[in-house]
């Protein structure tokens, strides 16, 4: 099994696509205080995307990030909330677990491949359920637009993590399944407050 192979087989544990908060986004059935909720939860995790670039000195992307985040808080303007911090265990456990796994390269590396490489399906698939079933501003749509093409990030990850020792490749693999598992808690917290009451 290739390299890619073996980190996409660590993230299908936990392919957030098949999440019911996403499923539930796709077809309309997500209350909008879910959606708040998100935003403000999830968005303190976004916040956190630039530090990862940092740890692999990749200042442009980092950057990137930044503006990123910007077009969150749009996202999160949009339902009347902003950025905050982290207050559902399970979000806050993201948010902990990511600032671990940001600060060396390989755990790096692995973490933001395990979100960048499922984010252009998703912000598609969320952007289309906004459209569809969500009265937002259009000012709301851009962080999603913007990433529903974006594959190029996981592309430059993947050939980093490439070059990586075998032993430092085993590290970035599990690094990617525990952000991948901690992104689908944070989902399934907010989830759980809003859907299964």
């Amino acid at each position: 099994m290739d390299l890619k192979n073996k980190l996409d087989a660590r993230i299908s544990k936990w392919a957030l696509l098949k999440h019911p908060f996403y499923q539930a986004w796709e077809m309309g059935d997500l209350p909008v205080d879910a959606l708040r909720t998100y935003a403000r939860e999830y968005g303190a995790f976004i916040r956190q995307m630039p530090a990862g670039w940092e740890t692999l000195n990749d200042t442009e992307t980092a950057n990137e990030e930044r503006e990123h985040t910007a077009l969150w808080q749009d996202f999160a303007a949009g339902l009347n909330t902003e950025i905050s911090e982290a207050g559902l265990p399970a979000a806050v456990a993201l948010v902990e677990k990511s600032g671990k796994l940001f600060t060396s390269q390989a755990t790096a590396l692995g973490a933001l491949y395990a979100f960048e490489a499922q984010q252009p399906e998703t912000a598609k698939t969320k952007l289309a359920g906004l459209r569809k079933h969500y009265s937002l501003p259009i000012t709301a749509e851009p962080y999603f637009k913007q990433h529903s093409a974006n594959e190029h990030e996981a592309a430059k990850l993947l050939e980093s993590i490439s070059a990586l020792s075998p032993e430092d490749q085993a590290v970035a693999l599990e690094a990617c399944e525990q952000m991948s598992a901690a992104l689908w808690d944070a989902l399934t917290d907010i989830y759980d407050t809003h859907v299964k009451m």
